[in-house]
């Protein structure tokens, strides 16, 4: 090895150093646990094989929060993302004051989480704004709060987190529409084209890799939601998810075999829906 390589290698034998004891020790351990039946309390444990696996697609308390997992995000992703995309393309254009409005949608996203989802309790709650707004509308709220009711509970959270994420992904997309170049849509307005066709055929294909960045990073983060739900409903009321899942069988009831398998589980569904994106942003067809 020559003197520079081994001074580089030097360099970055503390992120080396973390990234093998904090991340990759971790997730192979993990992966061994959950072909295991190991409790924290118990003396020992027995090796398992797959039965943990197949436990858990016997499992209503899995299926159940896979099920509310896909409804968040099939149900949050779409609108997050032709939100962002409205948002982005109404600030790009030039008037008075679009600093501000930039600032303001963006807020929300670097916000505490925790913060976010204790003032939409309180404001979902029996007598909090939202609650007092709707019956001023003539609509018929929960009678006990909308957090505290199995039909409108993970709704009510999914609403948050597109209010909440929206923003950063709007920067995200007028960062992709600055980069186009103009002289394109002067080029297509001389040959005659109309501001929808001049965004069918400029806008969208040139959107392309960062609206699959977006898409990517907001499946991983949808399927991954915990916090919104341990804060406000604690997984009661149809909203408990597939990380929450995890949690209690791993923190609270000391299953961690059982909690490892879960948590591989997922991560094979995310791998597949990130894969599955990025095959189809590869054809034509999906613009």
């Amino acid at each position: 090895m020559t003197t520079r390589k081994f001074t580089g290698l030097l360099f970055a034998s503390p992120w080396i150093a973390s990234f093998l004891l904090f991340w990759l020790f971790p997730l192979l351990y993990s992966l061994v646990l959950g072909f295991t039946d190991y409790r924290l309390m118990a003396p020992d444990y027995q090796w398992v094989g797959l039965d943990n696996f197949t436990a858990l697609f016997s499992d209503q308390a899995f299926l159940s929060s896979l099920f509310h997992t896909f409804i968040f995000v099939l149900g949050t992703i779409p609108v997050t993302t032709v939100v962002a995309l409205a948002l982005a393309l109404l600030v790009e254009r030039q008037f008075p004051g679009r600093t501000v409005f930039r600032s303001g949608f963006f807020m929300p996203s670097i916000t505490s989480m925790i913060v976010i989802a204790l003032v939409f309790t309180n404001l979902y709650s029996r007598g909090g704004y939202i609650y007092l707004l709707a019956e001023m509308l003539g609509l018929t709220p929960p009678e006990n709060g909308f957090l505290l009711s199995n039909s409108t509970a993970l709704i009510s959270i999914m609403a948050m987190d597109v209010w909440m994420s929206v923003g950063y992904y709007m920067l995200l997309f007028l960062a992709g529409l600055k980069s186009i170049p103009m002289e394109l849509y002067e080029a297509a307005e001389v040959a005659g084209a109309g501001t929808w066709r001049k965004f069918r055929s400029i806008t969208i294909p040139l959107l392309k890799p960062v609206a699959l960045f977006i898409l990517v990073i907001n499946t991983i983060k949808s399927f991954q939601v915990f916090v919104e739900i341990f804060v406000m409903t604690k997984g009661k009321y149809g909203t408990s998810t597939a990380v929450y899942f995890i949690y209690e069988t791993g923190l609270n009831r000391f299953e961690f075999g059982y909690a490892s398998a879960a948590a591989y589980v997922l991560f094979i569904i995310i791998a597949i829906f990130s894969l599955a994106q990025f095959r189809l942003f590869r054809q034509r067809s999906v613009w």
